[in-house]
């Protein structure tokens, strides 16, 4: 089968769409599939990330869609993971393509496609689609569908039992971070009211304060990280993490991490409010309501709070566990042909 996968990444939109698309190229590799990536060329692309994954990349330019690399018919499944493209850009390659699968976690615009599929948990997760696609589309909602890389799946198998006891912590903010929130937390640390033996934060490649956090984090002794894969180890490690909304609150679910969560972008706040509704996470609220201070009491705050966090790393665990085991969309999407 050949696949074309149709998303973007820059420093505003972020890196989660290219992310999860790796991870789902990554499996139709491995079962022999052929995937291409088509993405726009704007300031933080991640093409070069996706190309030392060993996935050929097309830098589309402003005056380009992507409909032209269909036209030959080679293409057997175009999968589309962008907030921007709907059924109007779908309509159009419908007649070059076998079959369109759209990843999507808004449910604000109509879709014509044959498959869609959102991880996400939100109150009306399983309905709210209905009427936004085709009769015939088959809907892989909620968290039995998680879009889970394989070192994510790799360590859940032998996880720790966590004590509550605060020892290392985690900082990731996501790719690009855009509303500085590491900074903030770098500040908060740097106050000296709160104690870790260890420290690690993560930035993504398209972090336009990487360099910035990289010297602050050497100059305070904290351990940092930059565009790497192995996330999911730094997560087993740690003990509590400060992270933001989006697909990465599942991934501290999927390790059982207890972690606060700041909504960022409006794409995360249901599934923030609702996740933190379940006791699989603690809200703090819009960025722009976050400060350093907030981040600081937080942290103090920890020691004194060992049955919650012990408390939250199992809920977030059993929100996200599947007895059927994970991944399912990959044989789904396989058995369209």
């Amino acid at each position: 089968m050949k696949v074309l996968i149709r998303t973007d990444a820059s420093v505003t939109i972020g890196s989660g769409h290219v992310m999860r698309c790796l991870t789902i190229a990554g499996e139709l590799r491995g079962k022999g599939h052929n995937v291409m990536f088509a993405m726009r060329d704007l300031p933080g692309h991640l093409a070069q990330v996706v190309e030392n994954a060993g996935f050929q990349t097309y830098l589309l330019s402003a005056e380009e869609d992507g409909k032209h690399l269909l036209e030959d018919g080679s293409y057997n499944l175009c999968m589309i993971d962008h907030y921007i493209i709907d059924y109007k850009w779908e309509e159009t390659i419908r007649p070059l393509v076998k079959k369109i699968v759209v990843i999507d976690d808004l449910a604000n615009r109509m879709h014509d496609c044959d498959m869609l599929i959102d991880q996400n948990v939100v109150p009306d997760f399983k309905t709210r689609y209905d009427a936004l696609v085709p009769a015939h589309c088959e809907k892989l909602l909620g968290p039995s569908y998680l879009i889970m890389r394989k070192e994510f799946i790799k360590e859940r198998i032998n996880l720790r039992s966590r004590t509550g006891k605060m020892h290392r912590l985690l900082v990731f903010m996501g790719g690009t971070d855009p509303t500085g929130e590491t900074m903030k937390v770098l500040n908060a640390l740097s106050q000296g009211r709160t104690s870790f033996e260890h420290v690690d934060v993560v930035v993504g490649s398209g972090n336009l304060d990487k360099k910035t956090i990289q010297r602050i984090c050497e100059e305070e002794g904290v351990f940092y990280h930059c565009q790497i894969d192995y996330l999911a180890a730094l997560m087993v490690l740690a003990d509590f993490s400060i992270g933001a909304g989006g697909s990465t609150t599942w991934e501290r679910c999927y390790v059982g991490l207890p972690s606060s969560s700041t909504i960022v972008a409006e794409n995360q706040l249901e599934s923030t409010e609702m996740a933190a509704s379940l006791g699989a996470i603690w809200n703090l609220g819009w960025h722009e309501q976050v400060t350093e201070q907030t981040y600081e009491r937080l942290l103090i705050s920890l020691k004194d709070r060992q049955d919650e966090l012990k408390k939250m790393s199992i809920s977030g665990f059993e929100l996200t566990n599947n007895p059927s085991g994970p991944n399912l969309w990959i044989d789904r999407i396989l058995s369209m042909g």
